[in-house]
């Protein structure tokens, strides 16, 4: 049977783990490991201004910049019966940046081949076991089962974090929020530029253009808030968009038109009982999942994927305290992330006795 040698073996090849790759691919041996041979289409998300300084460290900011990707010039949200506006126009770093999902995924997974990562997929966990100071991990490939051997494991699955469970972590989910989304186009483009959010009283709507006048809308609510038949209704979920005075008015100002059925996809808030151990190390969502209200997902996966390389690379040099500073680093990403969405959802006070409001007025009565 093959057996594959890694100093470090990535699992996931999404934006956190392809950017852990490419970060440690010129020093050490990277196997980068994906069950999905092509990333999946997925709703499309934000980087902030923020994200030019990191991808400036990592030598990518302009090769990103080339691909085209929106502007991203603030928010404007329908909250609490009045509308709120952030804009980016004061930043240091300038705008952010709208992004075309399947390219950017796509540009990270192949900078970390480009840099000397190995990639093998599609292809799956089905074992790990500790052995010699390392890792022995069973992989299940298309053309049968394969050992790798490393010294360092990066969980990089997702909310899922499957490999960090299996070597004995414990998942904390928050609460049940799940993203109804789908694309369509736009015909007119006045409201370029800025993202769209608007309360309601199952959740919150939110919506954005992409690259090549395509536009993303999604709700977010509580999975069983959800109407059982609404996914199986083509145009449900624009129908009900419709309904609500300010997206409305977006979507017939920009002539849009939804051209694809609407997806569910997970988005609750989730956390590991630790973020690293020795040996491993867990990055993006599989370490810590945010609310997209947020908006930090993504520069999330990047920072963190960013982190664990660096903290993988020590460890490799001999600093197993790395973990701990790794952690330390998470304990305080999670915390400022929940008083920043405690905040958040404490401004908006319509309806307090709705399931999903009442399910977060804890937290807004614990910010206070």
């Amino acid at each position: 049977m093959t057996r594959l040698q890694a100093d470090v073996l990535i699992v996931g090849a999404g934006p956190a783990g392809a950017t852990a790759a490419l970060n440690l691919a010129g020093r050490h041996r990277v196997l980068l490991v994906d069950r999905l041979a092509a990333p999946l289409a997925r709703i499309g998300e934000s980087l902030p201004p923020a994200a030019a300084r990191l991808l400036r460290d990592m030598g990518l900011l302009d090769a990103f910049l080339r691909q085209g990707h929106a502007p991203y010039h603030g928010n404007r949200a329908w909250w609490n019966g009045a509308w709120t506006e952030h804009h980016f126009l004061s930043d240091p770093d300038g705008h952010g940046w709208h992004l075309a999902r399947g390219t950017f995924d796509l540009w990270l997974r192949d900078e970390a081949r480009r840099r000397g990562a190995a990639l093998l997929a599609p292809a799956s966990v089905d074992a790990i076991t500790p052995e010699d100071g390392g890792w022995r991990v069973r992989l299940q490939t298309r053309h049968g089962p394969c050992d790798a051997a490393a010294r360092i494991v990066i969980d990089a699955t997702g909310r899922g974090a499957r490999l960090a469970r299996r070597i004995g972590a414990r998942r904390q989910r928050g609460d049940r929020l799940i993203s109804v989304w789908q694309y369509g186009r736009d015909l007119a483009p006045s409201q370029r530029g800025f993202a769209h959010i608007e309360a309601c009283e199952n959740g919150w709507w939110y919506s954005a253009p992409l690259p090549g006048q395509r536009r993303v809308l999604a709700l977010h609510t509580d999975a069983d808030l959800l109407a059982k038949t609404g996914l199986r209704d083509a145009g449900w979920l624009e129908a009900a968009a419709r309904r609500l005075p300010a997206t409305r008015e977006l979507l017939e100002q920009q002539g849009y038109a939804a051209d694809t059925p609407a997806m569910a996809t997970p988005a609750h808030t989730a956390s590991l009982n630790a973020g690293a151990g020795p040996g491993w190390f867990a990055v993006g969502d599989a370490a810590l999942s945010f609310d997209p209200l947020s908006s930090q997902g993504i520069f999330n996966a990047l920072y963190t994927g960013l982190a664990a390389a660096e903290a993988a690379d020590r460890t490799l040099r001999g600093e197993p305290q790395a973990c701990q500073h790794y952690n330390g680093e998470l304990a305080a990403i999670g915390a400022a992330y929940e008083r920043h969405l405690a905040y958040c959802y404490g401004q908006e006070t319509r309806w307090p006795s709705a399931p999903f409001w009442r399910r977060r007025i804890p937290a807004r009565l614990s910010s206070r």
